[in-house]
């Protein structure tokens, strides 16, 4: 069903694309513009056939695969242009017609020579406009991601925790749009930092499991003193995560699905606890099942009364359930702070909830929501830059 209403999305879009271009461009194409788009958006769709139909095996995918990136990324230079046009038309109806003596009728516009004119000119202009906000956008993607040192306090922690340091890492994407070269880079700066633990709060891959191999390998060698955990996101889960749980383990990695690990530092315990994601009832987006999602007792199960309790869960929409398993601190990503956000002041991130990036506190519980270091869907962010979280932990 999702893919059939995709599919009548698109649809929809290039059928006003094509009304749009047939305005601007010279007739002598307007022949060709049906085909050329048809040709452009086929392997998209034919992609998209492949991964709801599960033949992840079939042969040429990676071929496939860009090309169908291309198409995507043709719809989103879609709907920009669309709108520009949409707000261009409203400007010549506003100031650009011609009284009515001069014996125009509806009919006549679509060949009026001014509003052709006025139009192709938009035309260009959103072009620009969507090359000038793509460049803006990938350089703050791709950039240096912002380190964020942050200290949180508990008047209840452990002694022996106070000082300890924690490096969250989130939503990394490893796959077409994230390299090893970035992954690398991404590694250097968090273990320049020093922390005692490392954490990853979900998304490792874009969508398949051999994308792993990159993250694991930009990784080698990083052993903080205290460990390294990871939980998946829903990213991870729209292929058979086994593979992923396997490679994690191998690598050392303690890949925490409602299951909790114990830490000792100073002769006191910190609990890390792993929340499921939902994603794993409905993998691949059809009826495969890889778990019962978050479940809080079983991430809590036989842990120390006096263990302080940390959790990684990686859709802060989760955060009651964390909390029901006795989480002081929990820490997820998933929104990635809205990753494009053209209007100033709003995340884009809270059309799928209230809780974008930061800080949130309920009691004396928090919750943080890290903005993630990759992108999904359009190599771009927007006002919302990249991120790696270092932890200060002190009692007080």
């Amino acid at each position: 069903m999702l893919f059939l209403l995709a599919f009548a999305l698109i649809l929809l879009l290039q059928w006003l694309h094509l009304r749009l271009l047939r305005l601007e461009l010279p007739e002598r194409v307007h022949r060709w513009l049906p085909w050329g788009l048809g040709l452009l958006h086929l392997p998209l769709v034919i992609f998209a056939g492949i991964r709801v139909a599960g033949l992840s095996g079939v042969g040429g995918l990676p071929l496939l695969r860009t090309l169908a990136r291309t198409a995507f990324y043709f719809q989103a230079f879609t709907v920009v242009h669309l709108l520009l046009a949409m707000l261009a038309e409203g400007l010549w109806r506003l100031f650009g017609r011609r009284p009515r003596d001069a014996q125009e009728t509806t009919e006549d516009m679509p060949l009026d020579p001014g509003r052709r004119a006025f139009l192709r000119t938009a035309a260009l202009a959103s072009t620009g406009a969507a090359a000038a906000f793509g460049t803006l956008g990938a350089r703050e993607a791709y950039g240096d991601p912002v380190v964020s040192r942050l200290t949180v306090t508990f008047p209840d922690l452990p002694p022996g925790l106070d000082g300890l340091r924690i490096a969250q890492m989130s939503d990394l994407h490893g796959g077409p749009l994230v390299g090893r070269g970035t992954l690398g880079r991404w590694r250097l700066l968090a273990e320049r930092e020093a922390p005692e633990i490392l954490v990853f709060t979900g998304d490792l891959v874009d969508s398949r499991p051999e994308e792993l191999e990159p993250v694991v390998e930009a990784f080698r060698g990083f052993h903080p003193p205290l460990g390294r955990f990871a939980v998946l996101g829903n990213h991870d889960y729209f292929d058979d995560p086994r593979p992923i749980w396997r490679d994690l383990e191998l690598a050392g990695f303690r890949c925490l699905e409602n299951a909790a690990a114990l830490v000792h530092r100073g002769g006191d315990s910190l609990a890390i606890m792993g929340l499921q994601d939902p994603m794993a009832r409905n993998g691949r987006f059809r009826r495969m099942i890889f778990g019962p999602g978050p479940r809080p007792a079983e991430a809590a199960r036989d842990l120390p009364a006096e263990a302080f309790r940390i959790c990684l869960n990686h859709r802060p929409s989760e955060w009651e359930q964390a909390l029901a398993a006795g989480a002081r601190l929990t820490l997820s990503g998933h929104t990635h702070g809205g990753q494009i956000n053209p209007i100033p002041g709003f995340s884009s991130a809270r059309l799928i909830g209230p809780r974008t990036a930061g800080f949130y506190r309920e009691g004396a519980d928090l919750l943080y929501v890290n903005r993630g270091l990759g992108v999904v869907g359009l190599p771009m962010r927007i006002a919302a830059a990249p991120e790696i979280a270092i932890f200060t932990l002190r009692r007080g």
